[in-house]
Order: structure tokens, then C-alpha cells, then sequence
């Protein structure tokens, strides 16, 4: 009395497998695909905050201050084209920096520069 009844044929058995599989690969894709498109998102913001807090920050503050006094000391000790070419490096370098925060004859330096006058 072997009544094959009860068990579902082979075939009915590998379908469910593989049907089973390829929904967890679908899930898995669907997961990381959401990741990524999070991650493209929120990145950019994410690393937006996080310069702009650097900006903020009082090493980079200074060290901008620094730099500029010390290309400030070369402009003074340098030649005319040496001149030009650290006024051209400072504006550049302050594009976009807070001025406020730098040291009045710093500000001075580089509005001369800005203006030509610092040739």
C-alpha cells in the first residue's frame, strides 16, 4: 500500500524552492537598491553639514588667519611678480571665507590685493 497521495509531486517541491529563492534575492535587492538611493540622498547633505560646521570650527579659523599672515610677510619681502602671484593665491583662497573673522590688517592686505593695489 504505497499511497503517493500525500506527498506533493517533486516538481511542485523545486518550484517552491526556487520561487522561494528568487523572492529573498528580489528582498535583498530591494534593500540594498534602498540603501543606495537613501545613501544618495542624504549624502550630499549629510557632507554639506559636516563642512560647514568645519568652516565654523575654530582650527580652521585660525589656520586660515595663519596662512594669510604668512603669505602677507611673503608679499612684503617678495618681487613685483611675486606679488602679483600671492595676491592672486590669497583672493582666491578667501573666496567665499568669512572676513569678519580676520584681523584688520589682514583685511587690509587683501582688499589691496583685491583692488591691484598690493602689485
Amino acid at each position: 500500500m504505497n499511497d503517493r497521495t500525500d506527498f506533493p509531486p517533486a516538481k511542485n517541491i523545486v518550484l517552491s524552492i526556487v520561487g522561494a529563492l528568487l523572492c529573498l534575492l528580489a528582498l535583498i535587492w530591494l534593500f540594498q537598491g534602498n540603501d543606495f538611493f537613501l545613501f544618495k540622498v542624504w549624502a550630499p547633505k549629510y557632507e554639506a553639514a559636516r563642512r560647514e560646521t568645519f568652516e565654523q570650527s575654530k582650527a580652521y579659523n585660525d589656520g586660515m588667519a595663519q596662512e594669510l599672515r604668512a603669505m602677507q610677510l611673503d608679499h612684503i619681502k617678495g618681487t613685483p611678480d611675486q606679488k602679483k602671484a600671492i595676491c592672486s593665491v590669497a583672493t582666491h583662497r578667501v573666496s567665499g571665507f568669512d572676513k569678519s573673522r580676520l584681523s584688520p590688517d589682514i583685511r587690509s592686505f587683501l582688499s589691496e590685493c583685491e583692488a591691484g593695489q598690493g602689485l
